[in-house]
């Protein structure tokens, strides 16, 4: 399945080939796409596609009258993921997701990531079931001359609010096309924003020898919109070494924080 590019999947380019209750498939293109921070490649578009396929296999086993939203969401990087993406970059990182115990009140979907065939990632999504909405947003309707967005920071409506130090800023725009049916912003986006300030915030004065995400976990903890105050924040909580370790949050425009992440890196 093909998404129209006022979506929030394809803005970053989803693709999804299989869809059901114990088997979902999809890929997104991964290479190319720089840390405005840094501008070294990175892999937080990842997150969207994991919160795409995971969130998948746990909606499908939602009962007749819910609805699912992502509560928890973890990813382990291989060491070398970056070099496997770049080794190919016309490919893209494919995605398999299942679900991963009964289904409850919290359903649980595992996820493997490949690139041309080679292991780049595992992951999980936990979703948690609500009453299915009495309507959903309606999202805006592509233009003759749509075309996707070159930049990472465009295809996210995002914008760098603070870069020095060990604490990132970036500010999440206002923008319908980044938000999911519930009309707020779609996890996957805020998933990948919290990669990149807290990626960044541990690369800190590390360009010769740059660290490398191993880790993410990330929780959500209430509904996120873009907004003028609206911002993710990331901040090293400690750099050694081999190994780093890093905080990030979104924040809303009520100064509330919607998601927690911390993330672990390695050189």
């Amino acid at each position: 399945m093909h998404y129209p590019l006022s979506t929030p999947l394809g803005r970053m380019g989803v693709e999804t080939q299989i869809e059901g209750p114990d088997r979902c498939v999809a890929s997104i293109p991964a290479s190319g796409l720089l840390n405005p921070f840094t501008g070294a490649p990175t892999l937080a578009p990842v997150a969207m596609l994991i919160d795409h396929v995971g969130g998948l296999v746990n909606h499908h086993r939602r009962g007749p009258d819910e609805w699912t939203v992502s509560s928890e969401l973890a990813v382990e990087f291989a060491p070398n993921a970056v070099e496997l993406v770049g080794a190919a970059p016309k490919l893209p990182v494919v995605a398999a997701g299942r679900p991963f115990g009964p289904t409850g009140a919290a359903p649980l979907a595992l996820c493997e990531l490949t690139h041309a065939g080679q292991l780049l990632a595992t992951a999980t999504v936990r979703s948690f079931h609500i009453t299915a909405p009495g309507h959903l947003v309606e999202w805006p309707t592509d233009s003759a001359d749509a075309a996707l967005p070159t930049t990472l920071t465009e295809r996210m409506a995002v914008e760098v609010a603070e870069s020095g130090g060990t604490t990132k800023v970036l500010r999440q725009l206002s923008d319908p096309v980044i938000n999911n049916s519930l009309g707020i912003v779609h996890g996957g986006m805020s998933a990948a924003a919290l990669e990149l300030v807290a990626s960044a915030a541990v690369n800190e004065g590390q360009e010769a020898s740059p660290m490398r995400t191993g880790s993410l976990r990330i929780n959500f903890l209430r509904q996120f919109r873009g907004g003028d105050e609206s911002r993710y924040e990331g901040k090293a909580v400690r750099v050694g070494r081999s190994t780093a370790v890093a905080d990030a949050s979104a924040v809303g425009d009520d100064g509330k924080v919607a998601l927690l992440a911390r993330l672990t890196a390695y050189r």
